[in-house]
């Protein structure tokens, strides 16, 4: 209910914003940011990033935006969102719940996640150094896993090991590419292979459990997807293993 009460709100400031210029938009919350200050002149130029990346600077009297090209063409309350973000951004104040929540709506949309993952795929690079490792074959451990705990449903991604044995992300799934990439901290003999197991089925569950779009919310862990976590033979064992990594 909540949800569509804000939709019909959407609907009538998309009219009384109908004939202003992004260009427009972003001048007039600058004023109302900074009313005691000369409102700049506005360049926005739209850019063909992988991600929906922007970028604002004032500099020379001028704001200057450097914007994902997912948003050119959005609805004016979008971008009178995206204009309120960045700016809060550059004079480092809180951001309005409104305006994030109508952004993450705008974003999680289906068109626009559709939009979103096409672009991953044609302009996002990605490092795949393949799943021979010095140590283990990751190739072989999906398969033991997918056959022991996925009935062997699963289809293989591809599957390569990180530039650099990262402590911060031990892996991570990207749909886009539809790749699993695991960190060489365990492509060594210190590295238990439990720990190894458990993060590559933590990937996995990924694959069986996409990310959750509803509204506004994005949830990647679903109440689905933690259940099936925790039946992971030695789970509480596998986790007290990568806090000593």
């Amino acid at each position: 209910m909540q949800e569509r009460e804000e939709g019909f709100a959407l609907v009538g400031l998309e009219s009384a914003l109908l004939f202003e210029r992004p260009e427009e938009i972003y001048a007039r919350v600058f004023r109302e940011m900074r009313p005691r200050t000369q409102a700049p002149f506005v360049r926005i130029e739209y850019c063909q990033f992988a991600n929906a990346d922007c970028f604002v600077r004032l500099e020379d009297g001028g704001l200057h935006l450097r914007v994902s090209d997912l948003f050119q063409g959005a609805p004016a309350p979008v971008v009178e969102a995206l204009a309120h973000i960045l700016l809060c951004k550059l004079f480092r104040r809180e951001v309005p719940k409104t305006f994030t929540r109508r952004y993450r709506m705008y974003l999680n949309r289906k068109e626009v996640r559709r939009q979103a993952h096409l672009v991953r795929q044609i302009r996002g690079r990605k490092f795949l150094s393949g799943p021979q490792g010095e140590r283990y074959n990751l190739e072989e451990i999906f398969d033991r896993l997918n056959a022991a705990y996925f009935d062997g449903l699963l289809g293989r991604p591809a599957l390569g090991w990180s530039r650099g044995a990262s402590r911060q992300m031990l892996g991570h799934f990207d749909p886009s590419h539809n790749a699993i990439i695991m960190s060489r901290i365990f492509d060594t003999a210190a590295a238990p292979p439990l720990a190894l197991e458990y993060v590559m089925f933590h990937e996995m569950l990924h694959l069986r459990y996409p990310v959750d779009h509803a509204g506004a919310r994005c949830r990647v862990h679903t109440r689905e997807f933690k259940e099936a976590e925790k039946a992971f033979p030695q789970y509480k064992e596998a986790k007290e293993l990568l806090k000593r990594l």
